[in-house]
């Protein structure tokens, strides 16, 4: 369903802590299978006492929120490899570091893909029969507008997104009250399960005979998390810069000027301009760009010009040893030699 604002009770504001997505800090930490303790959970670091509680009564979930945040920082990182911010992570629990918590665009992808992560890798637990609460999603039955039978094991989605919502959004909700960049967070939270939602997929199978698919049973499944990258990238490039306006006794996001559209639940929205992340800032757990490589001839965000910032960039000649002239042995392996180059190696000053 659209909307145009974010809607939220009046409430007194308070600053929201930088630790929203500290939970985060689980991809860093060794497998729960490997903690012997009895109490697993008091030995997670940045977790809020709500999320402390939800996996004291669900530690078995625990496994892969850890592999859900793991996902959303692979993915984060593949999709920003070529950008001045390319998505780096820190020791320690801000796992990103303060200012990208701030309310930019950055912080609004990294908490729609952390949401994102969990609601995908919970969900697949439940079709892979490893969590003891939930299964595959039942409720898909019957024959279809389009004549096909839902069968088979649809994706527990309507599960994942339950627990998504219940363990990422617990440090905004558990205060009671919001600012405006808890509900920026709350928000880019449901964009980025919405961004799962919106691209199931239906897969078939076909039964007669001879595959005459006399009879064809279908089910749900959730698109691969790739294509949820893709998604909210494009969500990213398109992000809304919002401000809080109280109209009665309500107060909204809404966009900072009147010639951005409207946004929707699907859409991510940020309240700060991002910084420029040309130069580092340990304090703030920003790299800056020197030493990054850069490609010389790309006039995009790859290309040494943006990439450095102005500053220039140094060139050096390594060896880069390849596969090559491969060719195929009956039956069956692949034989190949070794090339090897001399390529320029680009990196910013």
């Amino acid at each position: 369903m659209k909307i145009l604002y974010v809607l939220v009770f009046s409430l007194v504001l308070v600053s929201p802590s930088s630790q929203s997505v500290a939970w985060m800090y689980m991809a860093k930490q060794p497998s729960l299978r490997a903690l012997r303790d009895r109490d697993v959970c008091s030995q997670l670091k940045g977790l809020t006492d709500g999320q402390l509680q939800l996996c004291r009564r669900q530690v078995e979930a625990m496994e892969s929120v850890k592999r859900g945040a793991e996902m959303a920082i692979e993915e984060c990182q593949h999709q920003f490899y070529n950008r001045r911010w390319n998505c780096s992570t820190l020791d320690g629990v801000q796992v990103f570091g303060k200012l990208i918590m701030q309310g930019t665009r950055e912080s609004a992808f990294v908490h729609a893909m952390a949401s994102a992560g969990v609601a995908f890798a919970v969900t697949r637990a439940c079709t892979r029969s490893e969590l003891e609460k939930c299964g595959c999603d039942r409720k898909v039955r019957g024959i279809s507008p389009e004549g096909f039978q839902w069968s088979g094991c649809s994706d527990n989605l309507s599960y994942g997104i339950a627990f998504s919502q219940s363990f990422v959004d617990n440090p905004e909700r558990s205060r009671g009250v919001f600012s405006s960049r808890a509900l920026m967070n709350l928000h880019n939270n449901e964009a980025g399960r919405r961004a799962i939602l919106s691209n199931m997929k239906v897969e078939c199978k076909c039964h007669g005979v001879s595959g005459s698919c006399e009879v064809r049973t279908c089910w749900k499944v959730m698109p691969p998390f790739r294509k949820v990258g893709n998604v909210l990238k494009e969500k990213f490039e398109g992000a809304t810069e919002v401000q809080q306006q109280k109209v009665a006794t309500r107060k909204l996001l809404v966009p900072k000027s009147a010639h951005f559209k409207p946004y929707t639940m699907q859409d991510l929205i940020y309240l700060s301009p991002s910084p420029d992340f040309c130069h580092q800032d340990p304090r703030n757990g920003v790299p800056g760009t020197t030493g990054r490589r850069c490609n010389r001839t790309s006039p995009a965000t790859d290309g040494c010009e943006l990439m450095c910032c102005g500053r220039g960039f140094h060139t050096a000649e390594t060896e880069v040893v390849e596969r090559c002239s491969c060719t195929f042995r009956w039956c069956c392996s692949v034989k190949c030699k070794q090339c090897r180059n001399i390529v320029q190696v680009h990196t910013c000053r």
